[in-house]
């Protein structure tokens, strides 16, 4: 094998495949990048297992030559090692040999690297994925859907279901939701051209915060395909597959109330800013508790104390209390990373009573919905 390729580029697919190198792997391959070169391209395959990534780097890009492919073959290389090589090269045309022995060669200006390599026949095959539940979205609004969700899975792994978001498709709609059984963060979306059928996946919220690196801000469509066991998002040029958690996620549309006894209509920026002030003596405090009070002429009071440290109250305007009045104590956190999903617009706060799970979303749609578990003070 041997090709020559702009370094620039390379470091690009290098920056891709990385996210899926873990150093803890049971396969002493996988610390390996895998390197193909055809008359297509450069792939370039990482993998820790549950994740894998391969991106291609094209010969010719937007008419500039970035490969000159003068022998095909493929390679393992070390992963770090090689990654760390590629950025200290000094100039940017990289030649890369491999002769029989698997001994690798790079060079670079004055510069020449000789490693050692490994077999890629015995590197892992890619999941075969049958394509009969593939849909698209653009890459932005899966970066969105990302966003609004997967704060909110559990980071413990004593019930390993749910540090994943829960993918549902069902009458042509995508709902999406992830929850840690104290809060819960729903987004729906319709797509044109879903497959016909019900059928829901539970995606690892490591896999989805990876694949929100590597997709970008773009509105370029992501080609997505669900088996039973995968899940694989494809752009033009990376694949993206992710395992999927197995097991039956809880039915949380039962965890959603219907019915509320207060709504409050609220610029959600001014209430971020105020729990964020609130939160600074509740940080002191173990809990980190914030205290949220309805008021007459349409104003809520925020507030928080620290035994030590003393206390603080801010009242702001709503547009519109309708209902009961109302106290509430609530996570800062919790309530300041909904407020964040949700965006910076005015927000309408749904409560059932001071001990109920309460919901946030937007007034304009309710395609993003919050649920939060009160705190007993």
């Amino acid at each position: 094998m041997k090709f020559e390729i702009m370094r620039h580029r390379l470091i690009d697919g290098l920056n891709d495949v990385m996210k899926a190198i873990s150093s803890k792997t049971t396969m002493p391959i996988l610390t390996g990048i895998k390197i193909e070169v055809t008359e297509e391209g450069l792939r370039l395959t990482g993998s820790d297992s549950d994740i894998t990534i391969q991106t291609l780097i094209k010969v010719e890009e937007n008419g500039e030559q970035v490969i000159r492919v003068i022998e095909e073959g493929s390679i393992v290389v070390q992963a770090r090692m090689f990654n760390e090589i590629v950025r200290k090269l000094p100039t940017n045309d990289v030649e890369i040999e491999v002769n029989e022995q698997f001994k690798t060669h790079i060079r670079s200006g004055k510069s020449e690297f000789h490693i050692n390599g490994f077999d890629a026949s015995e590197y892992p095959l890619l999941p075969e994925i049958q394509d009969d539940r593939q849909f698209s979205m653009p890459a932005d609004l899966l970066k969105s859907i990302v966003r609004e969700t997967v704060f909110a899975i559990s980071t413990s792994e004593s019930r390993p279901i749910l540090t994943g978001v829960h993918w549902q498709v069902k009458n042509g709609e995508l709902i999406c939701v992830a929850t840690d059984s104290h809060r819960l963060a729903r987004r729906k979306t319709t797509l044109e051209q879903m497959p016909e059928g019900e059928y829901s996946v539970v995606i690892p919220g490591k896999s989805l915060t990876e694949l929100s690196k590597i997709i970008g801000d773009s509105s370029v469509p992501v080609h997505i395909v669900m088996t039973n066991q995968q899940v694989l998002f494809k752009t033009s040029d990376v694949s993206f597959y992710s395992r999927l958690i197995e097991g039956t996620y809880p039915d949380t549309s039962r965890l959603i109330p219907n019915e509320f006894n207060t709504n409050v209509t609220i610029d959600g920026k001014a209430l971020f800013q105020a729990i964020d002030r609130a939160s600074l003596l509740a940080r002191e405090e173990r809990n980190n508790i914030v205290r949220f009070t309805s008021l007459e002429g349409n104003v809520v009071e925020i507030s928080s104390s620290s035994a030590e440290i003393g206390k603080v109250e801010e009242e702001i305007q709503t547009t519109l209390i309708e209902g009961e009045e109302l106290k509430v104590s609530f996570s800062a956190k919790y309530m300041m990373d909904a407020l964040k999903a949700v965006g910076g617009q005015d927000v309408m706060v749904k409560f059932t009573g001071s001990m109920r799970p309460f919901i946030i979303n937007s007034v304009h749609d309710d395609a993003v919905l919050q649920l939060i578990v009160p705190v007993r003070t």
